[in-house]
């Protein structure tokens, strides 16, 4: 059941619902929670379509929030709100609205979403792209007691996860930090197995990859040793390999598929690492509503290396037991010595 509502108020999308969920039978709510999307029109049915699915673990008003701020504030024509209701199997196990905000309206998203808002029940915000610098004090934000962002949708993902670390609210998390659930359960599974102290480790995946890296922080900060990345072809995380005293741990995942566990002393095996959809991974969001200190651990950890104001000419790291490297490259070296070089000339040359 679709209902479109042109030019209408938080009050009357309400009262639509009612009767629509009367009109299907099913007076009583069942949802769980309000999860909130924050996108544009060009990105909103991905979100919407991911945020369905996971409504089939977690039913939930989903209420989506597209801004239209329009070209001329004068025209007050411009100022209103459209809504979609959705209801019954066009929005999966739970209500859907879509909300377009348009002219002045859209720097008041927090006033629409407000009435709209399930009665007793938790709140998650999502925002897949272009989400605000303190997700904690948006004012949309301050609505939840979760707050999703994904910082692979950015322009400059390491960037983003040192705006994240420095910004860190209990409630904040982000994708990027979801997607390396399965691999954080395999490695701490082979240590388990495995008590041999550990030297160091290396992170191996794609050179703009923010789960590489906070897979690479979180080891440094569990374990307390050098963690190294080195960038491969990818796809995403490619291969962890923990150097111990009875030799290499290593968990390698070549074709983001299928990943293979070699652990000294025991028969190599075959891990499923499947590289997981946006549904999958909002649905694990939504399983756990409390603060991830987990998260905010790992990327704390690193806002010192990731949180560079130039992204273009990052901070010399400062070598220290513990404290993985942004990203290793070999032709790195290659300007220190012609500069080590030409010094040394300069001084020749003095004398």
């Amino acid at each position: 059941m679709n209902i479109d509502l042109t030019d209408t108020t938080s009050s009357r999308i309400n009262a639509e619902l009612v009767k629509a969920r009367r009109a299907l039978g099913s007076p009583a709510t069942g949802m769980v929670l309000t999860l909130v999307i924050v996108t544009d029109e060009g990105n909103h049915y991905d979100a919407l379509k991911a945020a369905s699915g996971a409504s089939k673990e977690h039913p939930s008003r989903i209420l989506v929030v597209v801004r239209r701020p329009g070209r001329s504030p004068r025209d007050r024509a411009q100022h209103r709100l459209d809504a979609e209701v959705r209801m019954g199997s066009d929005a999966g196990s739970g209500e859907t609205v879509i909300l377009r905000l348009h002219g002045e309206l859209a720097s008041h998203a927090h006033s629409v979403v407000l009435p709209l808002l399930l009665p007793d029940a938790p709140v998650v915000v999502w925002w897949p792209e272009d989400a605000p610098e303190h997700p904690s004090e948006d004012k949309l934000g301050r609505l939840a007691q979760r707050r999703i962002t994904d910082a692979a949708a950015t322009e400059d993902p390491v960037g983003a996860l040192g705006l994240r670390a420095s910004t860190y609210a209990p409630g904040d998390t982000d994708l990027s930090w979801t997607r390396i659930t399965p691999w954080r359960s395999v490695l701490a599974s082979s240590l388990d197995q495995k008590h041999s102290k550990i030297h160091g480790a290396v992170v191996e995946g794609e050179e703009y990859n923010p789960s590489s890296e906070l897979l690479a922080l979180w080891l440094a900060e569990r374990l307390r040793v050098p963690v190294d990345r080195k960038i491969s072809e990818g796809p995403g995380i490619t291969a962890v390999r923990m150097h111990t005293a009875d030799g290499e741990i290593c968990l390698d995942r070549a074709d983001g598929s299928l990943a293979e566990l070699s652990v000294p002393g025991q028969p190599d095996r075959h891990v499923a690492l499947q590289r997981r959809s946006t549904a999958e991974l909002i649905a694990e969001e939504l399983r756990r509503l409390d603060p991830d200190e987990a998260y905010a651990e790992a990327v704390r950890f690193g806002v010192n290396k990731l949180g560079t104001a130039d992204p273009e000419h990052p901070k010399p790291a400062e070598p220290a037991a513990g404290t993985p490297p942004k990203k290793t490259a070999a032709k790195s070296t290659a300007p220190a010595k012609k500069a080590a070089a030409s010094s040394a000339a300069k001084k020749a040359a003095d004398k």
